[in-house]
């Protein structure tokens, strides 16, 4: 067991995302007049710490139930593996993710402390989404579990971030934030497809045990074309700057991996669609986060 494991465990790929919601958010604040370089980093720290919390949780959670002892691993799901192989053990796990979390807290509680109480019950709601999303949240079915995926990794962190940097509420910003949630919803429902089988054992309710596979596909396409529709109406009503317009460059990404959701039961099909899922998912809030930017220097 060495310090690889651990970083192995952490499923690293996936961090990019706390780094790009941290960007968007960033961005978002900077182009209404807001920055502060050390609070930035700070939030990356801490969404960091949070994110790691979150996936070795998960793997933990998965391992214990029997789910990743029956899914098979692809390079977007089924879990890091790292239990499964027997390099870290269930209980290491388990404090690996909660201690993370927990040098999360102090730095929540300074933004509590010096810009206001109005941010605990984001903190509230992404602590209650860390440590029952798993055992609680996957088991109420509704779309639950991909919603709360989404609120807790993409709309609340991008939003948090702005009324961090801001001190307030702005319409926009949320309205700006919505593609993030529907995003990373987006990111969960297709990886479930392949696990469907796999989560049914461990009692989750997602959306593709539901409502099965095909009908998934449709609800995944729907949903990724939405949030160009999104951008698109921010745009045309001046919610959004014009310049954010450059993340519809992602599209080609996004009819690829729609197509791919429809071939499910083609590995070979399904794999690169999952690929394109990513890069819609995290090249998608970095091109609007650059479109800020550029809104506010040109």
């Amino acid at each position: 067991m060495t310090l690889k494991t651990y970083f192995l465990e952490t499923r690293p790929q996936f961090l990019i995302l706390s780094l790009v919601l941290v960007i968007l958010g960033t961005s978002i604040a900077y182009y209404d007049g807001y920055f502060h370089p050390v609070h930035t980093l700070l939030v990356l720290v801490g969404l960091l710490l949070v994110h790691i919390a979150v996936n070795t949780l998960n793997d933990y959670f998965d391992y214990k139930s029997g789910i990743d002892l029956k899914t098979k691993r692809t390079p977007f799901s089924g879990g890091s593996g790292v239990l499964v192989s027997g390099e870290l053990s269930a209980k290491k796990t388990f404090w690996f993710g909660t201690i993370s979390f927990m040098l999360a807290v102090p730095i929540g509680i300074y933004f509590i402390l010096t810009k206001g109480w109005f941010l605990l019950p984001i903190f509230v709601v992404g602590t209650l989404l860390v440590f029952f999303y798993n055992t609680y949240f996957t088991k109420l079915g509704l779309g639950m579990p991909e919603f709360c995926a989404g609120l807790g990794m993409g709309t609340l962190p991008v939003l948090g971030i702005y009324l961090i940097l801001s001190r307030g509420f702005s319409s926009s910003a949320l309205f700006a934030s919505i593609p993030s949630g529907i995003l990373v919803c987006n990111l969960l429902l297709l990886n479930e497809i392949p696990d469907a089988e796999a989560d049914k054992i461990g009692g989750r309710k997602t959306l593709p045990i539901i409502l099965g596979k095909d009908r998934t596909a449709i609800i995944y396409s729907g949903l990724t074309l939405l949030v160009y529709v999104w951008i698109i109406l921010g745009v045309m009503g001046q919610i959004m700057p014009p310049l954010t317009l450059i993340a519809l460059f992602t599209l080609p990404f996004a009819f690829k991996a729609i197509s791919g959701s429809f071939a499910h039961t083609d590995t070979s099909k399904m794999l690169p669609a999952q690929g394109a899922n990513i890069m819609v998912v995290l090249l998608t809030q970095f091109l609007l986060g650059i479109g800020y930017i550029l809104a506010k220097v040109i």
